[in-house]
């Protein structure tokens, strides 16, 4: 995956998750390899790599990766699964 130069790229369409990730960070990888086949057509993720803003990277330098949804961290460090599925879940029961 490669990031455009502002720090985000738009894996999905829709409603958001964000991801609070850096370049190079294996624990970014694994929780992106898990999160998107989990979310895939339900949700929009945007990956945003905290090292391009001074605003991410003070708030997030060593908490990456955290999983965001609606202003509120729903994982961080390891996917959060059951959270992750628990804010979509109004969204899936609207269909």
């Amino acid at each position: 995956m490669t990031l455009d130069r502002s720090g985000t790229v738009n894996i999905v369409q829709g409603m958001n998750l964000i991801v609070y990730s850096r370049r190079g960070c294996h624990l970014c990888e694994v929780l992106l390899e898990e999160l998107l086949p989990l979310v895939r057509g339900r949700v929009a993720v945007e990956v945003r790599d905290i090292d391009t803003r001074d605003d991410w990277h003070d708030t997030y330098n060593t908490r990456v990766p955290v999983v965001e949804y609606d202003g509120e961290a729903v994982s961080e460090y390891h996917l959060d699964r059951d959270r992750v599925l628990s804010v979509l879940r109004p969204r899936d029961s609207d269909n």
